[in-house]
């Protein structure tokens, strides 16, 4: 392993990759694929549940082996090992990262801090389960007697992503037995919004806050609660509406909520990867107790491939690894996710946070400024979708996106006709991206359909497309529970590995703070009786005063 205090750059597979990439970009993927029908065999690889396939990368073998020896003289397996160790990897808040740790369906001791995690686990998972059942069942009643129909998740961040986008992503696999409502903003419109249409007597709300004070969480908490109790008048009977995810439980007992009924969470378990805990309470309530499980299962399936797969067939390190080419040697500035399954539509929004809340830092483990770039932009859309709005800017646009391309075999809910018309799209859009149309293809294309020399000639640049933009494909057998657990910890430990790489903290988000303090500050200043404070820069002092003067009017 290299020591932790040498700079990525200066490592030597560091410098040979930065020349190799001088050489590689002059190079064109459809010559690639041209000069050797064995790329796909060579760079693509198959997990339980998914193909990945990143032969449409501009790598060679010799970029391969580059990458892979970055990986070794950057301690990847060191650190890895570390990390499923509990070590307190997470150096800056002095913990460790055991998010793999509550779906480990191994029978082995889960040490974390000197004592075994695995007991509290377990009694957490069948707390979980027996809620469920009791709600299913319809043993759990409401104040006035009545069975629960609306279950309304209260969270933000990882603690309303992950468990909106699973809920969303296995939907159809739910029984209905409730409808489901997520709300996040403080904008009081998505909460006035979800209570219009609900009865406060077969209503459960769960509050998900580590620390039970998150200011847009408890807002949103205090609202659902007057608007209950505009209803029920009795505080007791928050009890049978009100169940809390926290650690807090001096606050939630407070709140009224019956101490049973409080779901605890660890410290050692970051916002944006604690679905997999009691913050995945709502995926339970919907789905049923089982298919977590299978989510579970799924992600712990891809952890030990991650553990035990060499480097080069192992694809959470193939995957940060050829992210790492793309962004730090090719100089690509924006990663681009585009799920062809409409069940995967808040797929991107959950990866966005969990990589750009993860990596996007700017400082090595020593606190040096770094020199080079960290994690890219990372966006998308439903893939469909996307082809008639931006994908013009992926294929002839001034700067390269790359892209990942996530598919399946089977669809979700068939119907005649749709799932081989998709697909179509989806294979067709990574070969376009790759191949491009040079402008003699255009001049014959257009000629054989008879427009005029003249005419073509004054047209052909405007329909070139360079081609030469990677892709990755992911290729599911079908959208299901175990598959979309390995899917989300296949990018969970792509984000660990170019943190490793990056030397940078993956699992602090100190960013998130600093406009939550000023906002803490400003928000008494609103009050049109209150002076502002005259300490505020000339533009935040006249915006707040602005917007305080045309509330009086």
């Amino acid at each position: 392993m290299t020591n932790p205090d040498v700079r990525p750059t200066d490592l030597p597979s560091w410098k040979n990759l930065t020349a190799h990439a001088a050489q590689m970009k002059s190079q064109h993927l459809k010559d690639l694929f041209a000069s050797d029908d064995k790329r796909f065999d060579k760079f693509s690889l198959q997990t339980s549940h998914l193909l990945f396939d990143y032969s449409k990368n501009l790598i060679t073998d010799e970029t391969k082996a580059a990458l892979l020896a970055l990986a070794k003289e950057s301690g990847v397996e060191s650190w890895r090992g570390k990390m499923f160790a509990a070590e307190h990897i997470n150096a800056t808040e002095d913990r460790a990262v055991m998010h793999v740790a509550l779906r480990d369906k191994s029978s082995k001791p889960i040490v974390i801090d000197a004592a075994d995690a695995r007991p509290a686990i377990n009694a957490e998972l069948e707390r979980m389960r027996k809620l469920s059942e009791k709600l299913r069942s319809g043993e759990w009643i409401g104040y006035t007697g009545k069975t629960i129909t609306d279950i309304v998740s209260i969270g933000i961040g990882g603690s309303n992503l992950g468990p909106l986008m699973v809920c969303e992503a296995l939907k159809d696999y739910s029984d209905k037995r409730f409808t489901m409502h997520f709300v996040s903003n403080i904008d009081g419109v998505q909460i006035a919004d979800v209570l219009a249409g609900l009865n406060p007597e077969t209503t459960l709300f769960v509050i998900s806050s580590k620390t039970f004070t998150t200011q847009e969480t408890m807002t949103n908490a205090r609202t659902a609660e007057q608007w209950f109790m505009a209803a029920a008048g009795d505080k007791a009977a928050i009890a049978k509406h009100f169940v809390a995810v926290s650690t807090n439980r001096k606050l939630v007992t407070a709140f009224g909520i019956a101490e049973e009924n409080i779901f605890d969470m660890w410290d050692w378990v970051g916002g944006r990867f604690s679905l997999w805990s009691a913050i995945g309470l709502p995926i339970v309530l919907s789905l049923g107790y089982e298919l977590f499980d299978e989510l579970l299962q799924g992600a712990y399936e891809m952890d030990l491939h991650f553990q035990t797969a060499p480097l080069a067939e192992n694809a959470p390190v193939m995957l940060a690894l050829v992210g790492i080419w793309n962004r730090n040697f090719l100089g690509y500035p924006a990663h681009a996710l585009l799920p062809y399954d409409q069940c995967l539509h808040r797929f991107p929004a959950y990866m966005q946070q969990a990589e750009m809340e993860s990596n996007g830092k700017s400082v090595n483990w020593a606190g040096e400024q770094i020199s080079y770039g960290s994690v890219p932009l990372v966006w998308g859309e439903v893939g469909i979708n996307g082809q008639h709005a931006f994908y013009q800017m992926l294929h002839q646009g001034t700067d390269i996106i790359p892209a990942d391309f996530i598919g399946s075999i089977a669809p979700t809910v068939v119907v005649e006709g749709h799932h081989d018309a998709l697909m179509a799209n989806f294979f067709a859009q990574t070969q376009a991206l790759m191949l491009g149309i040079d402008a003699d293809q255009v001049r014959r294309e257009l000629s054989a359909k008879g427009v005029s020399a003249a005419r073509i000639e004054e047209i052909v640049e405007h329909k070139v497309h360079r081609g030469n933009r990677p892709t990755n494909t992911f290729l599911l057998n079908k959208v299901d529970a175990r598959s979309l657990g390995a899917l989300i910890a296949l990018y969970e430990h792509k984000i660990f590995v170019q943190g490793i790489i990056w030397r940078i903290h993956s699992f602090d988000q100190w960013g998130v703070e600093l406009g939550k303090v000023l906002a803490a500050g400003i928000q008494p200043e609103l009050d049109i009786a209150k002076e502002t404070n005259p300490k505020h820069d000339s533009s935040t002092r006249n915006l707040i005063n602005i917007y305080k003067r045309a509330k009086t009017k």
